[in-house]
């Protein structure tokens, strides 16, 4: 991997990550994410030196430089995951159309991780945008290779994927399953598609699992508790995406031998 590629990738997604944490911010109380910045405790309007993705969090060790109040690390965390995933991606994909793809599917991606996470809610929009996207790529690349068994494999892993969800989220009346999960897993059968929507799945089911009964017996929740299970879809779906290949062909291997 060229050093020099690398690097301005990983400044990239490190900048893409400080907007995402704007986009966060403000979508949460109902803001658009245009205009100047400003500190969520003071108000006060920051400077470029202030906005300079991860360093200026470490260089103003975590403060706002006007109050003085703590910056979360949160802010911190996003900007890195961003970097660094940006990063991965182009070291599996190289420049390329995948590669553009990628960066906006993960935009949403963390978006929706983040979001989940802090008001267990998925938004429209996020979902919506990611259906759309990754269903006019696949009608982009089908088109280019004059091959639509991608595209019939990703619409069939789509619909068959919703319509388990949708029993699971109708037949527990929404307690099993947010409606949101149910629209998310659409773009995760289309970004996916057959067999690696078996793996993604299995994954976000076994991390979700496992996670909850930990929390339980740590005692940081009840067996009644509310855990968003949108963050484990989106490892289920990254995981499956880049080794999901893999990952069914160590399965096949297994049971055949």
């Amino acid at each position: 991997m060229d050093l020099f590629l690398a690097t301005i990738i990983f400044l990239f997604g490190i900048s893409i990550g400080s907007f995402l944490n704007c986009v966060l911010y403000r979508f949460a109380i109902k803001e658009k994410p245009k205009g100047k910045s400003y500190c969520p405790k003071c108000k006060h309007q920051l400077s470029c030196k202030d906005l300079v993705p991860v360093f200026s969090y470490i260089f103003l060790s975590g403060k706002c430089r006007y109050c003085k109040e703590k910056i979360s690390v949160e802010y911190l965390l996003v900007e890195l995951l961003t970097g660094i995933l940006f990063l991965f991606a182009f070291s599996v994909t190289g420049l390329s159309v995948e590669l553009a793809y990628l960066f906006i599917v993960l935009f949403f991606l963390i978006f929706i991780f983040v979001y989940d996470l802090r008001h267990y809610i998925i938004p429209d929009f996020a979902n919506f945008s990611l259906i759309v996207i990754s269903a006019l790529y696949l009608a982009f690349f089908s088109l280019l290779e004059n091959d639509f068994s991608v595209l019939l494999h990703g619409f069939f892993s789509a619909m068959a994927t919703f319509l388990f969800f949708f029993a699971l989220h109708y037949f527990t009346k929404g307690k099993g399953m947010g409606f949101g999960d149910v629209k998310f897993v659409i773009f995760m059968g289309l970004f996916l598609g057959f067999p690696e929507i078996l793996p993604g799945l299995f994954i976000s089911f076994l991390l979700g699992a496992t996670i909850g009964v930990a929390l339980i017996v740590l005692g940081k929740k009840g067996m009644k508790s509310q855990l968003p299970f949108g963050p484990f879809l989106i490892i289920g779906t990254l995981i499956a995406y880049f080794y999901g290949e893999q990952i069914v062909e160590l399965y096949l291997n297994c049971t055949l031998y």
